[in-house]
Protein backbone atom coordinates (compact mmCIF):
# COMPACT_ATOMS: atom_id res chain seq x y z
CA UNK A 1 0.00 0.00 0.00
CA UNK A 2 1.27 3.45 -0.88
CA UNK A 3 2.37 5.33 2.29
CA UNK A 4 -0.10 8.16 1.69
CA UNK A 5 -2.91 5.68 1.01
CA UNK A 6 -2.02 4.04 4.33
CA UNK A 7 -2.34 7.42 6.04
CA UNK A 8 -5.82 7.94 4.56
CA UNK A 9 -6.95 4.41 5.40
CA UNK A 10 -5.62 4.57 8.96
CA UNK A 11 -7.32 7.87 9.73
CA UNK A 12 -10.58 6.86 8.04
CA UNK A 13 -10.94 3.55 9.86
CA UNK A 14 -9.30 4.30 13.21
CA UNK A 15 -10.70 5.49 16.54
CA UNK A 16 -8.97 8.87 16.71
CA UNK A 17 -10.91 12.00 17.61
CA UNK A 18 -11.45 14.38 14.65
CA UNK A 19 -9.11 16.99 16.17
CA UNK A 20 -6.43 14.33 16.65
CA UNK A 21 -6.93 13.07 13.10
CA UNK A 22 -6.23 16.56 11.77
CA UNK A 23 -3.09 16.97 13.86
CA UNK A 24 -1.76 13.52 12.99
CA UNK A 25 -2.47 14.00 9.29
CA UNK A 26 -0.40 17.19 9.33
CA UNK A 27 2.52 15.54 11.12
CA UNK A 28 2.61 12.35 9.03
CA UNK A 29 2.17 14.28 5.78
CA UNK A 30 5.17 16.43 6.74
CA UNK A 31 7.13 13.24 7.43
CA UNK A 32 6.19 11.58 4.13
CA UNK A 33 7.01 14.75 2.19
CA UNK A 34 10.43 14.91 3.87
CA UNK A 35 11.05 11.23 3.01
CA UNK A 36 10.24 11.90 -0.63
CA UNK A 37 12.55 14.92 -0.74
CA UNK A 38 15.36 13.08 1.06
CA UNK A 39 15.03 9.93 -1.06
CA UNK A 40 14.08 7.80 1.95
CA UNK A 41 11.65 4.88 1.77
CA UNK A 42 9.10 5.46 4.57
CA UNK A 43 8.76 1.71 5.04
CA UNK A 44 12.49 1.10 5.68
CA UNK A 45 13.30 4.01 7.97
CA UNK A 46 15.27 4.04 11.19
CA UNK A 47 15.27 6.29 14.21
CA UNK A 48 18.06 8.34 12.64
CA UNK A 49 15.79 9.38 9.76
CA UNK A 50 13.09 10.63 12.12
CA UNK A 51 15.73 12.56 14.06
CA UNK A 52 16.90 14.24 10.84
CA UNK A 53 13.33 15.11 9.86
CA UNK A 54 12.62 16.56 13.30
CA UNK A 55 15.78 18.64 13.23
CA UNK A 56 15.36 19.83 9.63
CA UNK A 57 11.70 20.76 9.82
CA UNK A 58 11.10 21.80 13.44
CA UNK A 59 13.94 21.80 15.96
CA UNK A 60 16.89 23.56 14.32
CA UNK A 61 15.89 27.10 15.53
CA UNK A 62 15.84 25.86 19.14
CA UNK A 63 19.07 23.84 19.19
CA UNK A 64 21.55 26.62 18.47
CA UNK A 65 24.81 25.05 17.34
CA UNK A 66 23.94 21.67 18.86
CA UNK A 67 22.99 18.72 16.68
CA UNK A 68 19.87 16.70 17.45
CA UNK A 69 21.97 13.63 18.13
CA UNK A 70 20.92 12.02 21.38
CA UNK A 71 19.44 12.16 24.86
CA UNK A 72 21.53 15.18 25.91
CA UNK A 73 20.08 17.31 23.13
CA UNK A 74 16.58 16.15 24.09
CA UNK A 75 17.20 17.00 27.74
CA UNK A 76 18.34 20.52 26.85
CA UNK A 77 15.35 20.99 24.58
CA UNK A 78 12.98 19.83 27.33
CA UNK A 79 14.62 22.13 29.86
CA UNK A 80 14.91 25.27 27.73
CA UNK A 81 11.91 24.89 25.40
CA UNK A 82 9.34 22.58 27.05
CA UNK A 83 6.51 23.53 24.66
CA UNK A 84 8.69 22.67 21.69
CA UNK A 85 9.58 19.37 23.37
CA UNK A 86 5.87 18.58 23.88
CA UNK A 87 5.17 19.24 20.20
CA UNK A 88 8.09 17.02 19.26
CA UNK A 89 6.72 14.19 21.43
CA UNK A 90 3.34 14.59 19.72
CA UNK A 91 5.03 14.06 16.36
CA UNK A 92 6.69 10.91 17.66
CA UNK A 93 3.27 9.72 18.86
CA UNK A 94 1.77 10.35 15.42
CA UNK A 95 4.49 8.29 13.72
CA UNK A 96 4.15 5.53 16.32
CA UNK A 97 0.44 5.23 15.55
CA UNK A 98 1.09 5.37 11.79
CA UNK A 99 3.65 2.55 11.85
CA UNK A 100 1.51 0.51 14.24
CA UNK A 101 -1.24 0.75 11.60
CA UNK A 102 1.27 -0.44 8.97
CA UNK A 103 2.02 -3.51 11.09
CA UNK A 104 -1.68 -4.18 11.70
CA UNK A 105 -2.21 -4.25 7.91
CA UNK A 106 0.72 -6.56 7.28
CA UNK A 107 2.75 -3.91 5.45
CA UNK A 108 5.58 -4.12 8.00
CA UNK A 109 6.68 -7.01 10.17
CA UNK A 110 7.99 -4.68 12.86
CA UNK A 111 7.48 -1.02 13.70
CA UNK A 112 10.50 1.26 14.21
CA UNK A 113 11.33 1.86 17.88
CA UNK A 114 11.20 5.60 18.57
CA UNK A 115 11.51 5.37 22.36
CA UNK A 116 14.79 7.26 22.58
CA UNK A 117 13.41 10.12 20.47
CA UNK A 118 11.04 11.19 23.23
CA UNK A 119 11.82 14.12 25.48
CA UNK A 120 9.63 12.79 28.29
CA UNK A 121 8.01 16.18 28.99
CA UNK A 122 4.42 15.82 30.17
CA UNK A 123 1.87 17.26 27.77
CA UNK A 124 0.20 19.14 30.62
CA UNK A 125 0.95 20.01 34.20
CA UNK A 126 -1.84 18.07 35.89
CA UNK A 127 -1.01 15.62 38.65
CA UNK A 128 -1.03 11.92 37.66
CA UNK A 129 -4.61 10.65 37.35
CA UNK A 130 -5.13 6.93 37.77
CA UNK A 131 -6.22 4.93 34.76
CA UNK A 132 -9.89 4.04 34.68
CA UNK A 133 -10.75 0.32 34.75
CA UNK A 134 -11.20 0.41 30.97
CA UNK A 135 -7.90 2.23 30.43
CA UNK A 136 -6.11 -0.19 32.73
CA UNK A 137 -7.55 -3.15 30.79
CA UNK A 138 -6.33 -1.62 27.53
CA UNK A 139 -2.94 -0.88 29.06
CA UNK A 140 -2.53 -4.48 30.23
CA UNK A 141 -3.48 -5.62 26.74
CA UNK A 142 -0.93 -3.45 24.94
CA UNK A 143 1.81 -4.41 27.43
CA UNK A 144 1.02 -8.08 26.77
CA UNK A 145 1.21 -7.45 23.01
CA UNK A 146 4.52 -5.60 23.29
CA UNK A 147 7.06 -7.86 21.61
CA UNK A 148 9.95 -8.14 19.17
CA UNK A 149 7.95 -6.30 16.52
CA UNK A 150 7.82 -3.24 18.75
CA UNK A 151 11.21 -3.11 20.48
CA UNK A 152 14.46 -5.04 20.66
CA UNK A 153 14.42 -5.07 24.47
CA UNK A 154 10.72 -5.78 24.80
CA UNK A 155 11.18 -8.11 27.79
CA UNK A 156 12.81 -5.31 29.76
CA UNK A 157 10.05 -2.89 28.73
CA UNK A 158 7.31 -5.28 29.81
CA UNK A 159 8.97 -5.80 33.18
CA UNK A 160 9.21 -2.04 33.71
CA UNK A 161 5.48 -1.68 33.04
CA UNK A 162 4.56 -4.49 35.43
CA UNK A 163 6.87 -3.19 38.18
CA UNK A 164 5.14 0.18 37.93
CA UNK A 165 1.77 -1.55 38.30
CA UNK A 166 3.13 -3.09 41.51
CA UNK A 167 3.30 0.46 42.87
CA UNK A 168 7.03 1.08 42.48
CA UNK A 169 7.72 4.62 41.38
CA UNK A 170 9.88 5.21 38.27
CA UNK A 171 12.98 6.07 40.31
CA UNK A 172 12.49 2.90 42.36
CA UNK A 173 12.13 0.72 39.27
CA UNK A 174 15.54 1.73 37.94
CA UNK A 175 17.12 1.17 41.38
CA UNK A 176 15.85 -2.37 42.00
CA UNK A 177 18.98 -4.27 42.96
CA UNK A 178 19.68 -7.90 42.10
CA UNK A 179 20.98 -8.31 45.66
CA UNK A 180 17.53 -7.42 47.00
CA UNK A 181 15.55 -9.73 44.72
CA UNK A 182 14.31 -12.82 46.56
CA UNK A 183 12.60 -15.84 44.99
CA UNK A 184 10.12 -17.50 47.38
CA UNK A 185 9.25 -21.16 47.81
CA UNK A 186 5.83 -20.54 46.23
CA UNK A 187 7.57 -19.26 43.04
CA UNK A 188 6.72 -15.63 43.76
CA UNK A 189 9.34 -12.91 44.13
CA UNK A 190 9.95 -10.21 46.69
CA UNK A 191 11.88 -7.06 45.85
CA UNK A 192 13.15 -4.05 47.74
CA UNK A 193 14.12 -0.84 45.97
CA UNK A 194 16.82 1.35 47.54
CA UNK A 195 16.27 5.11 47.85
CA UNK A 196 18.64 7.90 46.81
CA UNK A 197 20.87 7.11 49.78
CA UNK A 198 20.94 3.33 49.14
CA UNK A 199 18.67 2.64 52.11
CA UNK A 200 16.65 -0.49 51.39
CA UNK A 201 13.00 0.49 51.10
CA UNK A 202 9.56 -1.07 51.18
CA UNK A 203 9.18 -4.77 50.35
CA UNK A 204 7.01 -5.70 47.36
CA UNK A 205 5.66 -9.21 46.73
CA UNK A 206 5.25 -9.40 42.98
CA UNK A 207 2.04 -10.39 41.24
CA UNK A 208 2.15 -13.48 38.98
CA UNK A 209 2.29 -11.38 35.79
CA UNK A 210 5.27 -9.45 37.10
CA UNK A 211 6.98 -12.63 38.32
CA UNK A 212 6.60 -14.23 34.89
CA UNK A 213 7.92 -11.08 33.20
CA UNK A 214 10.87 -11.05 35.61
CA UNK A 215 11.77 -14.68 34.87
CA UNK A 216 11.61 -14.05 31.13
CA UNK A 217 13.78 -10.94 31.42
CA UNK A 218 16.41 -12.58 33.64
CA UNK A 219 17.11 -15.13 30.89
CA UNK A 220 17.94 -12.29 28.48
CA UNK A 221 19.34 -9.70 30.93
CA UNK A 222 22.52 -8.13 29.50
CA UNK A 223 25.83 -8.87 31.16
CA UNK A 224 26.30 -6.04 33.67
CA UNK A 225 29.37 -3.87 33.90
CA UNK A 226 31.66 -4.67 36.81
CA UNK A 227 30.17 -3.45 40.06
CA UNK A 228 26.67 -2.88 38.57
CA UNK A 229 23.86 -4.64 40.42
CA UNK A 230 20.78 -2.91 38.95
CA UNK A 231 18.09 -5.27 37.70
CA UNK A 232 17.11 -3.05 34.76
CA UNK A 233 20.06 -2.62 32.43
CA UNK A 234 20.60 -0.61 29.28
CA UNK A 235 23.29 -0.38 26.65
CA UNK A 236 26.55 -2.04 27.61
CA UNK A 237 25.18 -3.46 30.85
CA UNK A 238 24.80 -0.06 32.51
CA UNK A 239 21.79 1.09 34.58
CA UNK A 240 19.12 3.07 32.73
CA UNK A 241 18.41 6.66 33.79
CA UNK A 242 15.29 7.68 35.71
CA UNK A 243 13.66 9.09 32.56
CA UNK A 244 13.62 5.72 30.82
CA UNK A 245 10.47 4.22 32.44
CA UNK A 246 8.49 7.25 31.31
CA UNK A 247 9.81 7.00 27.75
CA UNK A 248 8.89 3.32 27.61
CA UNK A 249 5.39 3.81 29.02
CA UNK A 250 4.68 6.63 26.58
CA UNK A 251 5.78 4.48 23.67
CA UNK A 252 3.71 1.48 24.77
CA UNK A 253 0.63 3.60 25.48
CA UNK A 254 0.88 5.32 22.11
CA UNK A 255 0.18 2.05 20.29
CA UNK A 256 -3.52 2.31 21.24
CA UNK A 257 -5.70 5.36 20.42
CA UNK A 258 -7.56 5.29 23.75
CA UNK A 259 -4.30 5.74 25.64
CA UNK A 260 -2.49 7.89 23.06
CA UNK A 261 -5.24 10.52 23.19
CA UNK A 262 -5.62 10.53 26.96
CA UNK A 263 -5.35 13.84 28.84
CA UNK A 264 -3.46 13.95 31.12
CA UNK A 265 -1.19 11.52 29.29
CA UNK A 266 -0.27 8.03 30.41
CA UNK A 267 3.05 8.39 32.21
CA UNK A 268 5.10 6.10 34.40
CA UNK A 269 3.71 7.91 37.45
CA UNK A 270 0.16 7.36 36.17
CA UNK A 271 0.76 3.62 36.01
CA UNK A 272 2.41 3.54 39.45
CA UNK A 273 -0.60 5.37 40.91
CA UNK A 274 -3.02 2.99 39.20
CA UNK A 275 -1.74 -0.40 40.29
CA UNK A 276 -3.05 -3.83 39.30
CA UNK A 277 -6.16 -3.53 41.45
CA UNK A 278 -8.53 -0.86 42.72
CA UNK A 279 -6.44 0.29 45.63
CA UNK A 280 -6.02 3.83 46.97
CA UNK A 281 -3.61 5.91 44.88
CA UNK A 282 -0.01 6.15 46.05
CA UNK A 283 0.91 9.19 48.12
Amino acid sequence: MDPRALLDDWLATGALRPSTQGAYRQEVTSWLTWCQTAGVDPYTVGIEHVARWSEDRYLRPYLGTRLFDGPEALAILADEHPEVAKSHDRRVTALTQYYTAACDRGILHAAPDFTMLRSGVDRDGQAPRRLTPMERAVFLTVVGMWGKAQARHYLRDRLIAYLLLEGLRPAEVVRVDMRHLYEQTDFTYQVRAPDDFENVGKQFTLEPLTGAALKAYLKERPRPEEGVHALILGQGGRPVNTRYPNLVIRHIADTHPLLAQRTPPVTADTVAHTGYWDTPPAE
